[in-house]
């Protein structure tokens, strides 16, 4: 069963990996900043759209680059 689950999860996953993604540079992190202001635009305060969670983990991982990145570079200057 759960492998049946792993290839349903990779299916759907290939599509999206080029969107939703850890960063590790300014770039990448741009890049998830600006889908997450066009799913902004989209969703509103839905809390029950289907992408208000893809928001939310948009919101943690661009959390975390600037918790890792940001900060460096602003305790550096």
């Amino acid at each position: 069963m759960q492998a049946l689950k792993i290839k349903q999860a990779e299916k759907a996953w290939i599509p999206l990996a080029n969107l939703i993604f850890v960063p590790h540079n300014e770039k990448e992190y741009d890049q998830l900043v600006n889908l997450l202001d066009d799913l902004i635009d989209e969703v509103g305060e839905d809390e029950t759209h289907p992408l208000a969670s893809m928001m939310e983990i948009l919101g943690v991982l661009i959390e975390n680059y600037e918790t890792n990145y940001v900060a460096e570079l602003i305790n550096k200057v």
